[in-house]
């Protein structure tokens, strides 16, 4: 079955060891050969104990998509992708019932919440980017990372935690150390990766760090259980952890486990939100024309609406401007990773052999002229427009995932926690366009994109001027 798949780079004796260097050296190219040879079919990478199997075009992800879960696994590529035995557990993939959570009582408080995620956003950035007349520069990747962190707990732990530097530092930082160390524990064979990972990882070390934050709240939360007799006690909290044990079963109510799923929560939610907002920063400082349409939203529909769940939902310019932003510069080199577990076939004819693990070329399929016009330009009101057209104004926000669009997946496995990324995030970026003018050091060069194997980052070292808004 996989000779009869085409091979994109070294095809011969120790081809994986050299496939897996090129890969993870220069991925983009490797993929973007792939993509222009054969476009709409099926090509393999080698890397060093198996073959990545990349699927081109809207006829592939829609067979995917198609596919039933006995058939393809999210699951268990996401274990292999993610090294989970080694940098979290195994009982979040075992398990996953975290994942319902993130689906449904995560998603369903955004509004309830969302006053105090506002509160942290202009609480984060008064504190890390006082508002002063002369521009300031500063580290747009550490930044970001920063500000997601608090927001984002705000939301998950509330304070005061979500303001405690060593929980954040633990988070923001085990965010970055888990795709870090995953990436380079897939560049061993099998038999090396146990051993590979013993090293690596620092989950022993986060798990002390963070059972010393949630330890003692979770088991306030269990006292206050026992002491009422009932999981809704008064005063209950409405946050992560309160919704977890509400989802647990009695051997999942153990304390390490539920830490567990949190920091897995975190590691999801922080790194691919964090960056996603940095790429957004980089493009609102590159193009100063697109301020003053994007405020005079902000502004009309924050008098209307105020800063709620709502009126962020109404911010249909910003909404564009973001998804434009994940299109362009967003996603990476594979998304959509699924794990064969029997031998699939595709609407070509085409067969994968069970075992191996299919993914999809995003930034390729976001840059590839049969999706989009003028793929390689950045049009900010791109999917304003297209809302725009007649019986088309609920398609095309940043929330819905659709064949031409897959950076949050598609289908039902589509990213469960991409609602509050996406609330999160245009209420960062409408707070900067209120609060503050920024640009680049270098006016419109966005700070060069960085390329870790299939993935595809922001500029870690690059910096953004901020001054008070005038």
């Amino acid at each position: 079955m996989l000779n009869a798949i085409p091979t994109v780079g070294p095809n011969g004796f120790l081809s994986g060891f050299v496939g897996t260097y090129r890969f993870f050296t220069n991925a983009k190219d490797i993929l973007q050969e792939g993509y222009e040879k054969y476009p709409n079919r099926i090509f393999k990478v080698a890397l060093v104990d198996r073959w990545a199997i990349i699927a081109p075009g809207r006829m592939m992800v829609e067979d995917l998509m198609k596919a039933t879960d006995d058939q393809l696994s999210m699951i268990e590529a996401a274990a292999e992708t993610l090294q989970v035995e080694y940098t979290l557990s195994k009982e979040v993939v075992l398990h996953p019932y975290h994942v319902a959570i993130v689906r449904t009582p995560m998603t369903r408080n955004i509004a309830t919440r969302f006053a105090e995620v506002r509160d942290e956003m202009v609480s984060a950035f008064a504190d890390l980017i006082p508002a002063k007349d002369d521009w300031v520069k500063v580290p747009a990747y550490k930044m970001s990372f920063q500000i997601v962190g608090r927001t984002a707990n705000r939301f998950f732990v509330g304070l005061p935690l979500c303001r405690n530097s060593d929980w954040l530092d633990l988070n923001t930082n085990f965010a970055v150390e888990v795709f870090i160390s995953a990436m380079i524990i897939n560049l061993f064979p099998s038999f090396l990766k146990p051993i590979a990972g013993r090293f690596l990882t620092r989950m022993p070390s986060s798990m002390k760090r963070a059972t010393k934050h949630l330890a003692p709240i979770i088991e306030e939360r269990l006292a206050r259980e026992d002491e009422y007799g009932t999981k809704d006690w008064p005063g209950k909290p409405n946050d992560l952890i309160s919704w977890l044990l509400d989802e647990a079963k009695a051997e999942q109510r153990e304390v390490s486990d539920l830490i567990t799923r949190i920091l897995a929560i975190e590691v999801a939610a922080i790194h691919t939100t964090s960056t996603a907002f940095c790429n957004a920063l980089y493009q609102l400082a590159a193009h100063p024309e697109l301020v003053v349409p994007l405020r005079e939203e902000v502004e009309a529909i924050v008098e209307e609406s105020g800063w709620t769940k709502e009126g962020v939902g109404k911010m249909r310019k910003l909404d564009s401007f973001l998804k434009e932003t994940l299109r362009f510069s967003g996603g990476g080199g594979i998304v959509n990773n699924r794990k064969v577990l029997t031998d699939f076939t595709f609407s070509d004819g085409t067969t994968v052999p069970a075992g191996t693990t299919i993914g999809v070329a995003a930034y390729m399929h976001h840059h590839d002229e049969a999706q989009y016009d003028n793929p390689y330009t950045f049009d900010a009101f791109r999917f304003y427009n297209m809302r725009n057209r007649e019986g088309e104004s609920i398609k095309h926000q940043t929330i819905s995932p659709g064949l031409d669009y897959i950076t949050f997946g598609n289908g039902r496995h589509a990213c469960p926690g991409r609602f509050f990324a996406v609330y999160e995030i245009k209420g960062l970026i409408a707070h900067i366009l209120m609060s503050y003018d920024v640009k680049l050091e270098t006016e419109g060069v966005i700070p060069p994109y960085e390329w870790h194997g299939p993935s595809m980052d922001p500029s870690s070292t690059g910096e953004v001027l901020f001054r008070k808004r005038r």
